[in-house]
């Protein structure tokens, strides 16, 4: 079976720093886009910032300069970087990838279970 699993989440005072992780694991073939997103409480899902296979990054403006993307193709998994946190980045937080799978080798999306980030002021 062919999944997101998350890993890295948890509670950290304001100005401090956490490592989100992202691994797929199943038969896949490979994995094209890879991106993190965020839902803080009451909003809507947010884009936080996304990586390509070829490693070009994009971010969402509120974490420029603090936050970093990656990637370990080798490891099938992703990674994101956290650090100057603020109260604001409290947030359930998403992995979201393209994989290649299946008989046809065909892309899919998929998303992880979701890591809560608490950060306190």
């Amino acid at each position: 079976q062919v999944q997101l699993v998350e890993s890295g989440g948890g509670f950290v005072q304001a100005g401090g720093s956490l490592r989100l992780s992202c691994a797929a694991s199943g038969s896949i073939f490979g994995i094209n886009d890879m991106g993190w997103y965020r839902q803080p409480p009451g909003k809507q899902r947010e884009l936080v910032a996304t990586i390509t296979s070829g490693g070009n990054t994009n971010y969402a403006d509120s974490v420029k300069g603090r936050f970093t993307i990656s990637r370990d193709n080798a490891k099938n998994t992703g990674y994101l970087q956290m650090n100057s946190l603020k109260p604001e980045d409290t947030a359930v937080y998403y992995c979201n990838a393209h994989l290649i799978t299946g008989v046809w080798k065909k892309q899919y999306s998929y998303w992880g279970q979701g890591t809560q980030v608490t950060v306190s002021s």
